[in-house]
């Protein structure tokens, strides 16, 4: 299987991304902007490099690998012309400090299942392969494939998605997708167009096609105090989740503040700041979702 994909990351020996212990692969590309997103590095369809100037040592083995010329390294410090750059990572290859790093890599399906099958011994019957991001539907192809490989070797299986593609896709997916770990940000449209880029009908239509087709599904709700944590917001979740045939289980996902770290060294600018959730937080959500 030569089939090939972007990944940006890949734990093993996950215990909350799916039943039992489970390898997840991170895929790159999503077509959602969440101003709360942990992984910013994971919303573009290519690689990106991750510059920390304060581990810089300004040893120069950049200047000299980099083909496009992109680091500059003076007296005042360690430039880095990102408009020039296109994400080789020979940099970070060399880079002896740690200072950059590349987000991204292409990698084969034969190279992902066999580094899962490290593990398979400790899966069980409930453990397996979970795929995240970004977002793995945006990549159909590659995504299919590792669920195909995985169930291939009796491995179960299970999508992290946002839900934000064409209801073909997720047909393709079904027959190889054991769970769904099916994200809602926000139940109220005009919330979600202004906290992610997009409205959220097409991701509400998608969670009732798979409800209907009969899939095991999980709600996750990122809760971002002051945001999307109202008794409105909290209501609409319980509502939506009424409504399905299938009875899902509810995973609240507290903010924390990781993702800001990483715009600065993707050198992005930094967005709306959240407030960290704390203890009385998190006890409201659920004792308003579990009421």
């Amino acid at each position: 299987m030569m089939e090939s994909g972007l990944v940006f990351d890949l734990a093993r020996f996950s215990l909350h991304d799916g039943p039992g212990i489970r390898t997840v692969v991170f895929l790159k590309g999503c077509p959602l902007r969440c101003v709360w997103c942990h992984n910013p590095e994971s919303q573009q369809s290519r690689p990106e490099l991750l510059f920390s100037p304060e581990k810089c040592i300004s040893c120069g083995e950049c200047v000299n690998v980099c083909p496009r010329h992109v680091h500059i390294c003076t007296q005042e410090g360690h430039r880095l012309l990102r408009d020039s750059c296109a994400g080789c990572g020979k940099c970070a290859g060399g880079c002896f400090s740690g200072a950059l790093e590349l987000s991204g890599q292409i990698r084969t399906v034969d190279d992902i299942l066999n580094t899962a099958a490290l593990d398979q011994d400790y899966y069980g019957t409930a453990g397996g392969l979970t795929l995240s991001g970004g977002e793995p539907l945006f990549q159909p192809d590659f995504t299919e494939a590792l669920l195909k490989g995985a169930k291939a070797r009796h491995w179960t299986t299970a999508i992290e998605t946002c839900g934000m593609a064409n209801p073909e896709i997720l047909t393709r997916m079904f027959p190889w997708t054991d769970h769904w770990l099916y994200d809602i940000k926000v139940a109220d449209p005009e919330k979600h167009l202004r906290f992610t880029g997009m409205t959220n009908d097409r991701i509400l239509n998608n969670l009732r096609l798979l409800d209907d087709a009969g899939a095991s599904i999980e709600l996750r709700c990122p809760l971002i105090p002051g945001w999307n944590d109202s008794d409105s917001d909290l209501q609409a979740i319980r509502d939506l989740a009424d409504s399905l045939k299938s009875f899902p289980a509810i995973h609240i996902e507290p903010f924390h503040p990781f993702g800001r770290g990483k715009l600065e060294r993707l050198g992005l600018p930094g967005r709306e700041n959240a407030r960290i959730p704390d203890d009385k937080d998190m006890k409201r959500w659920a004792d308003f979702l579990l009421k």
